[in-house]
């Protein structure tokens, strides 16, 4: 079995789009750094998410049964280091800044994501040390601009080829 410095090592290797996996309302508004996310079908238009089982994220999201996904832009590094615990917020104080709002879902939306997409959970199973959650797109929200990459250890912006 392959080790784990070698797994993270490779995994580092793929880019992939930051997003914010966020949940809950109110109080209970919880919200995790990921890039395990991705498109499952058009039909019906459905996610994939990967959420670590001991986080408070995780956990609202097996009690309400829902979640949101926030694609974040080249600008937004900061906030995709905030989500990831860098800055020391926790919990609802991720979201501290007036840059949210509430999805007809009842679920948080970044104003400023590229795009937002309100999840209903339609499959949820144990792997490991993470939940693999399926939502059913209700509700998206997208504005035009260049995605936040995470390469090698660092953000990055597309370039045109």
């Amino acid at each position: 079995m392959l080790d784990v410095a070698t797994f993270r090592q490779a995994m580092g290797l793929f880019p992939g789009a930051v997003t914010l996996i966020t949940t809950g309302e109110g109080d209970l508004r919880r919200g995790i750094t990921a890039t395990a996310v991705c498109s499952v079908t058009d039909s019906p238009p459905s996610l994939l998410v990967c959420v670590n089982r001991k986080t408070g994220t995780c956990s609202e999201i097996q009690r309400s049964g829902w979640f949101s996904v926030q694609l974040l832009g080249a600008d937004q590094a900061d906030l995709a280091l905030c989500f990831a615990g860098a800055t020391g917020a926790t919990g609802i104080g991720k979201f501290a800044t007036p840059d949210w709002t509430t999805c007809p879902a009842g679920q948080p939306r970044l104003k400023a994501a590229l795009a937002s997409l309100s999840c209903r959970v339609t499959s949820a199973s144990e792997n490991g040390s993470h939940m693999v959650f399926i939502g059913a797109i209700e509700d998206a929200a997208l504005r035009d601009g260049e995605a936040l990459i995470y390469a090698q250890s660092s953000f990055r912006r597309l370039e045109p080829v």
